[in-house]
């Protein structure tokens, strides 16, 4: 059987939504010929097994694992569009925050303080934030320590409780926070937005054909003008897909300029 994951925003609210979303994808996937397909998403695995198991048939991945760790092993399908504020078409951002108290207008007001990331392999929350800052304080550190939280849920709770004074969150993910978290965001600040980046891709198996994938491509624009899926794609802020070039990824993937201080 192939595996399916949608695991990028699947925060428990939004996974009812996700889960109509596949359940299309498969019945269409299913009436043009398609053998294999799962009932189920796979949420029973961390995402680095499901991407790396060679029956994977669609999943959603970082752009910066993408371009870095799983290039050339992962295979391309296409790009969502989200209508959070800050995303345009195929791109999308990270939102800044500080403490709904912090004096900080702009990110020149946090030198020298502790910043919080999801994760170092992580667009949105790290790089995003390091190339931000790598102008402002060129060869040398602009933080003075930088915090892992786990997940950008933890790292805005991290800024709003004060143990970092900063954090760039997903402007998708921060969209849901605001509709299902609203009491946690009322409590931290947007002072700014990161430089626009390459939405998460959907991917597919590094071992699947040219046909899979266009035929896995053709259902993802099915999915995002489907009248059966429109609560589902409101409920995920998704309103269709793209197919960019290759290459649009590996900007992401040049890391030259160093690591945020402390990590």
């Amino acid at each position: 059987m192939r595996v399916a994951s949608l695991g990028m925003y699947d925060m428990p609210e939004v996974q009812d939504a996700n889960d109509a979303l596949w359940s299309g994808l498969a019945t269409w996937l299913r009436r043009n010929g398609l053998d294999g397909v799962p009932d189920h998403l796979d949420r029973g695995r961390p995402l680095d097994q499901i991407w790396d198991d060679p029956n994977l048939l669609l999943a959603q991945t970082c752009g910066l694992p993408f371009a870095t760790k799983w290039k050339g092993r992962l295979r391309y399908v296409a790009t969502p569009c989200y209508t959070a504020p800050g995303c345009k078409g195929p791109l999308y951002r990270s939102v800044i925050v500080v403490g709904r108290e912090s004096p900080a207008q702009s990110l020149l007001d946090l030198r020298g303080t502790v910043a919080a990331v999801n994760e170092t392999s992580s667009n949105s929350g790290y790089e995003l934030l390091r190339r931000a800052v790598a102008p402002l304080s060129p060869g040398a550190p602009f933080f003075a320590a930088a915090i892992v939280t786990g997940s950008h849920y933890e790292s805005v709770s991290a800024v709003a409780k004060g143990n970092a004074a900063v954090a760039a969150i997903d402007v998708v993910t921060f969209a849901h926070l605001g509709r299902h978290c609203p009491d946690l965001v009322a409590r931290v600040r947007e002072i700014g937005w990161t430089d626009l980046s390459p939405g998460l891709p959907f991917v597919t198996a590094g071992n699947a054909s040219r046909e899979l994938i266009d035929l896995l491509e053709r259902s993802l624009a099915w999915a995002t003008h489907s009248a059966e899926l429109s609560s589902a794609r409101e409920t995920l802020l998704l309103r269709a897909t793209s197919v960019l070039p290759l290459d649009v990824y590996s900007v992401i993937g040049d890391r030259d300029g160093g690591k945020l201080s402390g990590l």
